[in-house]
């Protein structure tokens, strides 16, 4: 590894996702020879031109405010903003939770040169950084980590189809359909997603995912679907011990330094704040480990709080949680209140976090010594067999397959999904 001390010396980043190009780019403006090593074969390549969101409530800053102060263009990539999302309750009823602001931002991921993976991409090369692709580099020869997920916590099913109906999302909560989880529909401009999470290992997972899209069929009669290709991928959920590992100095970034939210999985805004403050201090700026431990820490370990409380309730306290929600924005005239206030720190999610967080993590091997999530066994609940809908939906998918349509991922006998070559959309 260099010694990133040396300012004669190269800075290596090993991975080239979002935190790693947001570091290489920040370096490589500063006039630092930044080499940027990634085993596949571009940026965004594992993520199969899937659509992510960015949830706009955890924090008082906007992200996009917060990635133009940080000296990146939050134009020069697509993003479709929503004010209004339908929220699904577990018995089928639908809300609507509104905000006079961004409730979301929905992003495409992938090697299309419209993905943000794309632009971080662009923006790291114009500023000089040089990325390697298929390239295999020791992990201790990085001064930087930000090579992604390792193992399995949750995984995600989805389905992409071309589809006439306008620009719309949902989010549902239903622990049939996503166990411990969440599911979801995006549209935009004529193409759709719908996806399932799954947070406990499952036999036959695309079971779930068949009856999710049946699911919003019922619940959207009006929108076609004419699939073409099912996607799926993994996440990895750490809390690690060190952010910056004291025996060799590497920064930890994003997913590899554990800087997610354990509940729903939304990460981009750490990746790209944790890149950004890795590079600060290699610039000279404040340490890392304490920057993360200030601005990042305390999320991530509210999310752990909300994990735990998530997988012991079902569709009853999901109901009431729905409830909750719509209530509040009716006193408040805000959607984004109740939903901000569940993701952000405060006493009681302190108290959750230390007394449940060592029963819920596990201890594994590492320069971070992280604490892995594991993927938890399936439940009673979690058997049962396909729908008439469902398996309506299953033939309609082999049919396009059998026409070209591809998959992205293979599941395992034990749920887990596989991630295979990626097919650009």
């Amino acid at each position: 590894m260099a010694d990133a001390s040396d300012q004669s010396k190269p800075i290596t980043v090993m991975g080239a996702g979002l935190s790693g190009l947001a570091a290489a780019t920040l370096l490589a403006r500063a006039g630092k020879e930044v080499h940027v090593h990634d085993i596949r074969a571009d940026s965004g390549a594992r993520f199969d031109g899937d659509f992510q969101a960015l949830e706009n409530w955890s924090m008082d800053d906007d992200f996009f405010d917060q990635l133009e102060s940080w000296g990146f263009d939050s134009t020069s990539f697509k993003s479709t903003a929503f004010s209004v999302v339908d929220l699904i309750h577990p018995d089928d009823e639908i809300s609507q939770a509104k905000t006079d602001g961004v409730a979301y931002r929905i992003v495409e991921r992938g090697t299309s040169d419209h993905t943000i993976d794309q632009a971080f991409k662009r923006m790291a090369i114009e500023a000089g950084a040089t990325l390697h692709y298929k390239s295999r580099i020791d992990e201790q020869e990085a001064d930087i980590v930000a090579c992604g997920p390792k193992d399995t916590s949750a995984i995600a099913l989805g389905e992409i189809f071309h589809t006439s109906y306008p620009n719309h999302i949902a989010f549902q909560l239903n622990d049939k359909l996503a166990p411990g989880a969440y599911s979801y529909l995006i549209v935009i401009d004529g193409i759709g997603l719908i996806c399932t999470c799954l947070w406990r290992k499952q036999k036959k997972s695309e079971r779930f995912l068949n009856e999710t899209i049946a699911c919003y069929q019922r619940l959207y009669p009006d929108m076609d679907i004419n699939p073409i290709k099912r996607v799926g991928g993994k996440g990895d959920f750490t809390l690690n011990g060190h952010y910056t590992a004291p025996a060799t100095g590497q920064h930890f970034v994003g997913e590899s330094g554990g800087l997610q939210d354990f509940m729903w999985g939304f990460g981009m805004r750490m990746a790209v704040w944790s890149g950004v403050l890795a590079a600060q201090e290699m610039l000279g700026g404040p340490s890392y480990e304490k920057e993360v431990r200030r601005h990042l820490l305390p999320y991530v370990r509210t999310s752990v709080a909300n994990r735990w409380l998530m997988n012991r309730v079902g569709d009853r306290m999901f109901k009431r949680m729905c409830k909750a929600w719509m209530r509040d924005q009716s006193k408040s005239g805000d959607g984004l209140r109740w939903i901000g206030r569940l993701f952000r720190p405060s006493m009681f999610k302190r108290l959750v976090f230390a007394v449940a967080s060592p029963f819920m993590l596990k201890r594994m091997e590492g320069p971070t010594r992280p604490l892995r999530l594991p993927f938890r066994k399936a439940k009673s609940r979690d058997a049962w067999e396909q729908s008439a809908d469902a398996l309506e939906v299953k033939a309609r998918w082999e049919l396009a397959r059998r026409g070209g349509g591809q998959v992205s991922f293979t599941s395992t006998p034990e749920g887990e999904a596989q991630e295979i070559s990626a097919i650009s959309s």
